[in-house]
């Protein structure tokens, strides 16, 4: 049996089992799980290996691209400005982003871009990997063209265009970039180990995507064989190379919905505030009425890019029955995942929070089988106690 390393209570054996077995069996190359619950470090674990070859083992310090994941932490930014009467959730995009006026996107409102329903999910000017990149112009050209669905009426995973779109109203209202934004307000207070991006001289500790299998005709969703498809418009423009993360392009990019770099206990620091209503180790990130916004759903439907029902509040999703995530109880819980099986878990009923990484990627987000049993074992062990 593969080692794991780092520490977790007792109560919490049968998880460390499981990362264990899961790197033992393949099913891993290299993970983190992370663990807290008001306030205290209750699992902290890590193993495996952060490349392919398993010539680097994963180290307390390893570091990794989270995919959508990162959309969590844009989300907070986007909280902690609202919090700080920078933003309006109800307020139009256009009265801080007079430029987004334009072509039937007079008014769309904040929380329509928190909660995927905008109508902006894709690019409708073909673009590339390079583009999605380029900040500058991937801004200008959802500035500039039209909403594929009338705003507020549907929602529409935001793939790749949450970064620019949220990223765009934090920079302008708080008149720094995402990334600085991200770094000095929220990861450095927090004491997280976080990048939008990577910094080149921490590339040595950034583990290797590994990508998912190929996925064969009868895995691929009947949305993606018409082009006229939102989903196909959305996830096809472009159709990314998972190893593209591997790239300096990438690394060195801010992609406020895809491309931070963490580990677990990074992610669960940076979302603590969520979990503690707000207030982290005495400092306040969030007031409670903020926190309640989570929690405010906007939706209840069938998402039309991941052709999945999802239930949204502002900048997260929320439990449901009969939803995507209907394996998580029932309660004051919100999460978020990345393609390929991270997650965040926010948990305020019992002041926790999960959080999972890992480099060995499966085509799923947030339904991924490893990602759910990591963290229905965290639920096995925090109600057995």
């Amino acid at each position: 049996m593969v080692k794991v390393h780092g520490t977790c209570e007792d109560q919490f054996q049968g998880v460390k089992s499981l990362l264990e077995k899961c790197i033992d069996d393949g099913k891993e190359s290299g993970a983190s799980i992370f663990v807290n619950i008001d306030g205290k470090d209750v699992v902290d674990l890590w193993g495996g290996h952060a490349d392919d070859a398993r010539t680097r083992p994963w180290t307390k310090d390893t570091i990794v691209n989270i995919w959508s994941t990162t959309k969590a932490v844009t989300s907070l930014a986007a909280l902690v400005c609202i919090d700080r009467g920078l933003l309006d959730p109800y307020e139009k995009v256009a009265t801080y982003w007079p430029e987004f006026a334009t072509n039937g996107k007079q008014d769309i409102q904040v929380r329509h871009l928190l909660s995927h329903a905008s109508g902006l999910s894709g690019w409708t000017e073909k673009v590339t990997s390079e583009d999605v990149c380029d900040l500058e112009k991937n801004t200008r050209l959802l500035e500039e063209q039209e909403p594929w669905w009338a705003p507020g009426t549907a929602i529409g995973y935001h793939a790749l265009t949450m970064g620019p779109l949220v990223g765009g109203l934090v920079a302008r209202v708080a008149g720094k970039s995402l990334g600085r934004f991200i770094r000095e307000e929220l990861a450095e207070p927090l004491g997280a180990d976080f990048q939008l991006g990577a910094r080149e001289e921490d590339w040595g500790r950034v583990a290797d995507i590994i990508p998912p299998p190929a996925m064969s005709p009868s895995n691929v969703p009947e949305g993606f064989q018409d082009p006229t498809s939102v989903m196909f418009r959305t996830m096809m423009n472009p159709l990314l190379d998972a190893t593209f993360a591997n790239t300096k392009l990438w690394r060195g990019a801010e992609i406020g919905a895809g491309n931070g770099h963490s580990n677990a206990c990074g992610v669960a620091r940076m979302l603590s505030p969520i979990s503690l209503d707000g207030t982290v180790n005495g400092v306040k990130f969030l007031s409670p009425k903020t926190v309640d916004l989570v929690f405010e759903e906007q939706h209840k439907s069938r998402d039309l890019v991941i052709g999945q029902v999802l239930r949204l509040g502002i900048g997260f999703g929320l439990p449901g029955k009969d939803t995507w995530i209907d394996w998580l109880p029932e309660g004051r819980i919100c999460t978020w995942g990345g393609w390929g099986g991270s997650i965040v878990v926010m948990d305020l009923d019992r002041k926790m929070t999960v959080s999972y990484v890992m480099n060995k990627m499966e085509h799923s987000s947030m339904s991924d089988d490893r990602t759910k049993d990591y963290i229905q074992a965290v639920y096995k062990a925090v109600d057995a106690k």
